[in-house]
């Protein structure tokens, strides 16, 4: 708990020097530093450019906290989260492409195909049901025509 705070304070938007913390805390600077690039890059989330990797849910919430900021605004937020505004319009500019229906992906694509199948098979299936309630309706009226039928015999038997 108390490392977690401490490794907060070296991050945005407090910044604290590594060494300063050190000097406060009494915790070697080596250790405060390690700490602090655990958190940063977490199993290598640095990319050759030497920025930090965000993964896509953090680059969606991220869209969504700053779609309605004017531009000074989302720079500030930027800042204290560590970003760059150029990023956060590209994540902008890629979700917005996102929803333009990009009809010809493989995943929408299959998906039709597998509308298409489920549409055929519900109708075979369809035509199967109303076939049977047929053939059930037939039989249901045979079965009342016999009884009626042996109802007419047992009356004629005992005239």
């Amino acid at each position: 708990m108390e490392k977690e705070k401490l490794i907060a304070r070296m991050l945005p938007p407090e910044n604290i020097s590594v060494s300063d913390l050190s000097k406060e805390t009494g915790i070697s600077k080596s250790t405060l530093q390690t700490w602090k690039t655990k958190a940063v890059n977490p199993k290598n989330t640095e990319n050759n450019t030497g920025k930090r990797v965000v993964t896509p849910k953090d680059r969606f919430l991220t869209v969504m906290e700053t779609y309605l900021l004017s531009e000074a605004e989302l720079a500030r937020y930027c800042r204290e989260k560590g970003l760059f505004v150029e990023d956060v319009k590209k994540w902008h500019n890629a979700c917005l492409n996102s929803t333009a229906g990009n009809a010809d992906s493989d995943d929408v694509k299959e998906l039709k195909l597998k509308q298409q199948e489920d549409a055929k098979r519900i109708k075979a299936l369809e035509k199967d049901l109303q076939f049977k309630e047929k053939a059930l309706a037939e039989t249901a009226a045979l079965l009342v025509l016999r009884k009626k039928l042996q109802a007419i015999l047992v009356e004629n038997v005992e005239d």
